[in-house]
């Protein structure tokens, strides 16, 4: 097992308080019960390091302002979510074969015990019984394009999760097994690390401080923060806003222009680059360099609804299966 290691300090970490018990409860209410505060989910995310969900969208989650935003669906079968609710416990069963130690189901949301804290709270997939070394198990599953991130080990957004597991448990150890591709199983540890944890804590502790005045944070220019700001103003009203005297948001207007200037120069270069390419492959699939290779292939023939045509012979049904699309906001610089 790889071993992430740890700077400890010598005051022992008192035990985590049980907020609800989860055993028969409803998703749609333990969805709830998660607003009240920072799962360890939600950990990476607080902290600006999730490749997944930004700080804004976060806070829209936490503050009740998410039901436009897109929702996972534990039902879908072409979920993540789905497939690693479904294999959760095979993990655990294979990390129980593996490593010898036996482990049982937690069915509460854990809470810090300290009152300054006691926004923190966590869900552990498994506890680890009887082993001295480690008391937590955290199951994970990576499909084809999530096996990357393991390449290098654990990756940061799930070592913060743990770490915050962690912090609310008081536990010194935890294992992560992980199923990449569904047929690989690597287990790594990580240990109590008391220095990142109090990072940690105090990041998070700034996060939630905007929840609880109302505040949100800035967009970090993550695809996640950029459907936030989409579903937290879908609206325009006309108004024009003078920033001419704002000397920061003028600053960001100027390098914004020089930015997409640069980009459109890029652009052109690279386009200009492929032809040169292309001209010289003429038939060619293929083509090798010192660096490299390119394909150049055509794809297979489709068939589509020719739609104007349809409409043409058939007027009437234009009416009849006519749908409004929602428009949205185009940001354009002048």
């Amino acid at each position: 097992m790889e071993q992430i290691k740890s700077r400890t300090t010598s005051s022992k970490p008192r035990p985590a308080l049980r907020l609800v018990k989860t055993k028969a409860m409803p998703r749609e209410e333990w969805l709830a019960v998660r607003k009240r505060g920072i799962g360890s989910s939600d950990a990476a995310a607080a902290v600006g390091l999730s490749p997944y969900k930004s700080q804004l969208e976060l806070w829209m989650e936490k503050t009740g302002r998410d039901a436009a935003l897109p929702k996972a669906d534990a039902q879908d079968e072409e979920s993540p979510l789905y497939w690693g609710n479904i294999l959760e416990p095979i993990v655990a069963a294979h990390y129980t074969k593996r490593s010898g130690n036996r482990v049982r189901r937690v069915n509460a949301v854990l809470q810090h015990p300290s009152a300054e804290f006691s926004w923190m709270l966590a869900n552990i997939d498994r506890e680890v019984i009887g082993a001295d070394d480690v008391q937590i198990l955290e199951c994970k599953t990576a499909g084809i394009n999530g096996a990357r991130l393991w390449k290098e080990g654990v990756p940061e957004y799930v070592q913060l999760q743990v770490m915050h597991q962690l912090a609310v448990t008081g536990k010194q150890a935890a294992d992560v097994a992980v199923l990449i591709a569904g047929q690989h199983v690597e287990i790594h540890r990580i240990e109590r690390d008391d220095f990142l944890i109090g990072r940690l804590m105090r990041l998070e502790q700034q996060f939630w401080h905007y929840v609880t005045t109302d505040t949100p944070p800035p967009a970090d220019g993550s695809a996640s923060a950029e459907q936030a700001l989409r579903t937290l103003f879908p609206q325009d009203n006309g108004e024009t806003l003078d920033f001419s005297q704002d000397s920061s948001l003028s600053a960001a207007f100027a390098e914004l222009q020089a930015v997409r200037e640069i980009l459109s120069t890029h652009e052109k270069r690279e386009a200009q680059l492929k032809q040169t390419i292309q001209q010289a492959m003429g038939d060619a699939t293929k083509a090798t360099f010192e660096t490299g290779s390119v394909t150049w292939k055509k794809a297979r023939d489709s068939e589509s609804v020719d739609l104007k045509r349809l409409l043409q012979d058939h007027p009437e049904l234009q009416a009849q299966y006519t749908a409004i699309k929602p428009g949205s906001r185009r940001f354009l610089i002048a």
